[in-house]
């Protein structure tokens, strides 16, 4: 197995990190302290390609592979978490946009949203359907060539201030095969959006909750078939699986590069910290599971673009320990600043507020585990993962 990059793949990472310095890192501390979402700074980022990373090339993206477009993302994480996070997620609702909406609707809505001109939200979680997304309740009940759209949904990453709603809807029984996948133009008579939440991180990108009442949708903006939604939305969610791992790898390899300079030059009793074994085990112990982590979610990720069958399994997998080692990183890192890296002044209460929700979101770690654990309790499946 070949684990070298090749030249395309180095010109992405160079393009990202260069992108990630001069514009992410110098702001994110203010776009944090200040809720700012940087709408200007995602446009620059569409014009690198950035925002249709993995849509199709016949909508306009770059038809990337999630391999290619996870060095993009971690990257960028590097430079600011939360606004990595929400391009990951305007990138997995343009991709679908892309991939199931008809021609004409792909014509109105892709180059806006490809560019970064238009953002998009993703939306499937509503109060009372989280973890469990087949009980989903918000309908759309189907009126001549429209759909009309009622219910609620909650924690929406960027609802408020983009332009375009990917929304997850019943159209039909109760369970998976009754959900159907609808574009809704964020402006559309009968929408509103409640107040911005007040969150621990992810503060440089807005999470409201959206109601819908009697809205029209026209049935051309469905994306595929009805009753096709649930299949859309898993498929979704294994790149998001491996996009939010992604951006902890990212954030926490910052984290460990911060710490490592911050030990060179910290003394205490007339020696540096990084002389203390006990600070060369922990930094040896971070960079070895942050690897490790790395390996991983790149894994995954070509398992996906090879259509794998055992795809799922590995993102779950991938979701699960990446995350985890992420925030522990980021944890740790601030460690091993001590009281410093308790203050604002510093960045590493950030990365430890910004990395903690990844292990909630697309799918609680705890149902990861769910996931991986089904695979692995069915026949012959040892033989099939390893």
């Amino acid at each position: 197995m070949d684990f070298s990059l090749t030249e395309d793949q180095r010109a992405y990472i160079a393009s990202a990190r260069s992108f990630a310095t001069d514009l992410l890192a110098p702001n994110a501390a203010r776009w944090d302290a200040q809720s700012i979402f940087p709408k200007d700074v995602l446009r620059q980022a569409g014009e690198l390609g950035f925002m249709g990373m993995y849509a199709p090339q016949a909508a306009g993206g770059l038809g990337m592979s999630r391999l290619d477009a996870s060095m993009i993302v971690e990257e960028l994480s590097k430079g600011c978490t939360s606004t990595a996070a929400f391009l990951t997620i305007h990138n997995m609702a343009t991709s679908m946009v892309g991939k199931y909406c008809t021609d004409a609707v792909i014509e109105q809505w892709c180059p806006g949203l490809v560019a970064g001109a238009k953002l998009a939200s993703y939306c499937l979680t509503e109060p009372s359907a989280g973890s469990d997304a087949a009980s989903l309740a918000t309908r759309a009940k189907r009126d001549g060539s429209d759909y009309i759209v009622s219910g609620n949904k909650a924690l929406i990453s960027g609802a408020g201030d983009t332009d375009a709603l990917v929304v997850m809807l019943r159209t039909g029984d109760t369970g998976s095969r009754g959900i159907t996948a609808l574009l809704i133009p964020a402006d559309a008579a009968g929408i509103s959006y409640g107040k911005a939440e007040h969150k621990m991180g992810w503060n440089a990108q807005p999470t409201r909750s959206i109601t819908f009442d009697q809205v029209r949708v026209p049935v051309a903006n469905r994306l595929g078939a009805e009753g096709q939604g649930f299949a859309i939305a898993m498929e979704g969610l294994d790149g998001g699986r491996i996009n939010i791992a992604t951006c902890s790898v990212g954030t926490a390899q910052k984290a460990l590069e911060e710490a490592t300079a911050y030990v060179r030059e910290r003394k205490q009793f007339d020696t540096a910290i990084a002389d203390f074994q006990s600070t060369q085990f922990k930094l040896a112990d971070m960079l070895t599971e942050l690897v490790a982590a790395r390996q991983m979610v790149r894994l995954a990720a070509y398992k996906l673009d090879a259509k794998d069958s055992q795809a799922t399994t590995y993102c779950a997998m991938a979701k699960r320990f990446a995350t985890d080692v992420g925030f522990t990183v980021c944890n740790d890192a601030l460690q091993l600043f001590g009281g410093y890296g308790y203050i604002k002044e510093y960045p590493l209460e950030r990365h430890v507020r910004d990395t903690r929700v990844h292990q909630i979101l697309e799918g609680t770690n705890e149902i990861m585990r769910v996931i991986v654990a089904r695979r692995l309790l069915m026949d012959e499946a040892l033989e099939v993962i390893k």
